[in-house]
């Protein structure tokens, strides 16, 4: 859709960019010495909300994430009732992160939980019903009720299964510029639940891997068959990968796409959808990279190469 409406989208979308990082920035976050160097860097940037000193690494890399749904948020309020939809549904991996956090909690795992939850405002689907949930029963019948479905269990993995594939379907259908990398993340998504963790799908999550990758796919019993049984529009990602152990490579080529496919619908002028979707692509695999470089500050220091990032 084009029109006057999306002049205020596109222009804020394309303004946006300048709190990217950037190759170089994140190269010289991955090569801080430590942790605390990394930080103090990332102090002068578009990612200081949240920062401060002696940060553990989740804490850290949890306030970069908060940065990018703050940018996501404020992007959103410029945009046509369209835009703002297809936002929601981009920034839908904030809302799982929630919603397993509190799953977590209700369920008595024994983990350190976030210190607050992220803040979706606009962006959320059913979280303010989802947080007040007593128990994992109470919690699957929230998202059967919502535009998130039934996620076919109450366990963490099948909660968390289900959003991502019921996610992955929705972004196909509403965003036609984000197909390729939905499909390419269900792809990814049913090989590591199904031929590394060795989990059966939930009949709702199989039906809805099914619409992106195809029921002779989802049908497969080996990696191989399932990799050669893949529409073209999502096969791209697991190309290469022999055995399912060596799916971990696709997750950074798959970011490189997205970072590709961003820039390519930047380029040009039209007021339309494309722009704000490749502004929302290219801020999502910044951010994806400055957590990596994190990760490499933290351990003392290394190239961005280790998670494919320019460079």
């Amino acid at each position: 859709m084009m029109g006057a409406g999306w002049v205020a989208g596109v222009t804020r979308s394309r303004a946006m960019l300048s709190r990217c990082l950037g190759a170089g920035g994140v190269r010289e976050v991955a090569a801080a010495p430590t942790l605390d160097d990394a930080v103090r860097y990332l102090g002068s940037t578009a990612y200081r909300r949240g920062l401060g000193p002696e940060m553990s690494l989740t804490d850290a890399q949890r306030a970069v994430g908060a940065t990018l749904l703050w940018h996501l948020r404020v992007l959103a309020g410029w945009q046509p009732r369209s835009g703002a939809n297809a936002l929601r549904l981009l920034a839908s991996g904030f809302e799982i992160a929630n919603t397993e956090a509190h799953l977590g909690q209700l369920a008595g795992a024994e983990f350190r939980p976030p210190a607050r939850p992220y803040r979706l405002g606009t962006l959320a689907t059913a979280w303010p019903r989802l947080a007040r949930t007593g128990s994992p029963s109470e919690l699957r019948a929230v998202l059967a009720a919502s535009a998130w479905g039934d996620p076919g269990g109450e366990s963490p993995a099948a909660v968390g299964i289900g959003m991502r594939a019921s996610a992955a379907v929705r972004i196909a259908a509403a965003v036609p510029e984000a197909v390729r990398w939905a499909a390419g993340r269900m792809a990814l998504l049913v090989g590591r639940e199904v031929f590394v963790a060795g989990r059966r799908l939930a009949e709702p999550s199989a039906r809805w891997a099914g619409r992106l990758l195809g029921s002779a796919a989802i049908r497969s019993s080996a990696f191989a068959d399932f990799r050669e049984r893949l529409p073209t529009t999502a096969r791209w990602a697991v190309d290469g990968v022999d055995r399912a152990e060596g799916l971990w490579r696709a997750e950074a080529r798959w970011w490189d796409r997205l970072e590709q496919g961003g820039a390519e619908l930047l380029r040009g002028y039209r007021l339309s959808s494309g722009p704000v979707i490749g502004a929302v692509a290219l801020l999502s695999a910044d951010a994806w990279r400055v957590r990596g470089a994190l990760e490499l500050a933290a351990r003392g220091g290394g190239t961005t190469e280790a998670f494919g990032a320019p460079g």
